[in-house]
């Protein structure tokens, strides 16, 4: 599986001739329309069915198979106050979320659940060691009705992913349990995603789920830059096609089968102006208080699309953003982890077969852990963790105190950058520095035990949750020019507007001067390695991962290596980097991330 970059927008920023000119925006206050009452037979003097049915819409997004409660900040959401403060708020686990969705489901005979893709991948040891067939058997049980594939949908490739949704056993691993693996029983939409080989999409491209007399359609796409954030060989075979045109096809084509009620699944997103889940993003005009990829996407989906559901920033918003009529239309995303869930509102008219956009309602819910745990996922997670513990509870190494994935350079970023340079000059001695992309990091290293293990213990399933993508570590060769352009292109290019600081090896410094623009904010003159100025036309041994190594996260210059050597799997470096640097009387100390020198 590849490392993929930080859910942060990929930096795009396109600029599409909007269909029409953007109206009046209305606030969330003022969409709350009354609607006509209910017809009735005159003939008769009997009630006919209401011409409005609200349909509760809950969706959730960039889940990453976090089927037991994340740890530290990966498991909190922050709360708005009344008064302006906030409070943290205990969140997420799969346990908590079947109660939320099924007491959110009570009373609303017509309730359907979607997902914005990133539902498996980059995933803790429960799931990953199991190529994510435990999430796939999660989520047939929280009745998810439809989803959209992410990017880490591709981290096995296009035929995994079929798996996935199919069912059978893995090609080399085989079958887990005595039980063929029956696959995803709700459809992943790639509706963007086609082969290279019948230029058709590789699933389905929409679906449209029905109760009674009631038809809405979804249409699922992914993020086009997928090819940037996943292996080449994850995406082998592939072609990503442009979100706004394509939603815009599939929604010609169901008003063509008269289903006139759209919602976008769209594995793609945004960042609001504040980290407070329940944060107001229209409190200055629809959608002024969210930035990103998203926006100039939402403004250019058609008018017959109603909502929009979307992800992969792990950003949380209930948003309303314009239409290109002008016209306000919601938009959402669910933070990541299963720490939240949305509810809105869609009034379907059974008059027209459309939303009355007028009358919708949205907001995000927390996953507390103060309910009670659904049994049926207790006993999952039980029953897939007892196959894990053999390989997940071995000890690895030893920390004197958490480690955080937190900050433009963490700490955790240090620590593999170190594993990986030590790992390197055992392959060759001659081993110069090491790099490691900042997506690469999914969690940090907690001091205090997450079971019976001792406090300071790091476990293998940790070392997983930490780097679960089973990329190589690869040596290459770079002249002195081509380190310092790797170090340009965190902060150029199509990094330029969403920079991808590389984690450094001990022996590597510079300053990240981020009141300039572009290439500019690497000081050139200030970087040092071993204490020393780059040489230009030097040879220099540079450890990466496999994903960097192929170009991965914008990085072409590191594409370009030569005499390349490649290793174990990059959890494998950190375990022996671990186990050879760290015991249990002699624990390893957090670094300090103190090798970018950063001005703002």
């Amino acid at each position: 599986m590849p490392a993929t970059s930080q859910p942060h927008p990929n930096g795009r920023r396109r600029t599409y001739r909007l269909l029409a000119a953007a109206a009046g925006l209305a606030t969330a206050g003022a969409m709350a329309a009354a609607l006509p009452a209910d017809a009735h037979d005159a003939k008769h003097s009997k009630p006919l069915p209401s011409r409005y049915q609200d349909v509760q819409l809950l969706s959730f997004n960039d889940l990453h198979g976090n089927l037991e409660p994340p740890s530290g900040s990966s498991g909190r959401v922050t709360e708005l106050q009344a008064d302006g403060t906030t409070k943290t708020i205990d969140a997420g686990g799969v346990e908590y979320l079947a109660t939320h969705l099924r007491e959110a489901r009570k009373g609303n005979a017509y309730s359907v659940t979607a997902a914005g893709g990133d539902m498996v991948g980059a995933s803790p040891l429960i799931s990953g060691l199991f190529h994510d067939e435990p999430t796939i058997e999660a989520l047939n049980k929280l009745d998810l009705d439809v989803t959209s594939v992410g990017n880490h949908e591709f981290d096995e490739g296009a035929g995994e992913l079929a798996r996935l949704q199919n069912g059978g056993c893995h090609p080399t691993a085989g079958c887990y349990t005595d039980k063929r693996f029956k696959g995803a029983d709700f459809p992943y939409l790639a509706a963007n995603v086609l082969s290279e080989k019948t230029g058709k999409p590789i699933l389905q491209p929409y679906f449209v789920w029905k109760k009674k007399d009631v038809r809405i359609g979804f249409i699922g796409v992914t993020l086009e830059d997928t090819p940037g954030v996943v292996s080449a060989e994850g995406v082998k075979g592939l072609k990503f096609k442009d979100e706004v045109e394509t939603i815009n096809k599939y929604a010609k084509v169901l008003q063509k089968q008269g289903v006139k009620s759209i919602v976008a699944l769209i594995h793609e997103g945004g960042l609001p102006a504040s980290a407070s889940y329940n944060y107001d993003c229209d409190s200055a005009g629809a959608g002024s208080g969210i930035s990103g990829p998203i926006v100039d996407i939402a403004k250019n989906i058609t008018p017959s699309v109603d909502a929009l559901v979307t992800g992969h920033t792990h950003a949380a918003y209930a948003c309303t953003i314009p239409d290109p009529s002008g016209k306000p239309r919601t938009v959402t995303s669910a933070a990541s982890f299963g720490r939240l869930y949305t509810d809105t509102t869609l009034t379907y008219d059974r008059f027209t077969g459309d939303i009355a956009r007028t009358a919708v309602k949205t907001a995000n819910h927390v996953v507390t852990r103060t309910v009670a745990k659904a049994p049926d996922m207790t006993e999952l997670i039980t029953r897939w963790n007892t196959l894990a513990a053999p390989v997940g509870n071995r000890a690895i190494g030893y920390i004197s105190g958490d480690v955080p994935n937190t900050g433009t350079e963490s700490p955790m970023g240090d620590l593999i950058a170190d594993a990986q340079l030590w790992y390197g000059k055992g392959l060759d001695p001659e081993t110069d520095l090491a790099l490691m992309n900042p997506g690469g990091v999914r969690a940090g290293l907690t001091y205090a035990a997450k079971g019976a293990e001792g406090d300071g213990v790091v476990t293998y399933a940790e070392g997983f949750t930490v780097q679960p993508f089973s990329n190589t570590v690869n040596l290459q060769d770079f002249t002195g020019a081509q380190l310092v352009q790797v170090l340009k292109e965190q902060v150029s290019g199509t990094n330029a507007s969403a920079p991808k600081i590389l984690q450094p090896s001990a022996n590597l410094t510079y300053t990240l001067d981020l009141t300039k623009s572009g290439a500019d904010r690497v000081v050139t003159d200030s970087i040092r390695l071993n204490g020393a100025a780059i040489d230009p036309a030097a040879t220099y041994r540079v450890s990466t991962n496999s994903f960097l190594a192929g170009g991965g996260d914008g990085f072409t210059t590191l594409g370009l290596g030569t005499n390349d050597l490649v290793g174990a799997d990059d959890l494998t470096a950190l375990e022996q980097y671990l186990l050879a640097n760290s015991s249990a009387a002699g624990p390893i100390a957090p670094p300090t991330a103190n090798r970018i020198a950063i001005v703002q």
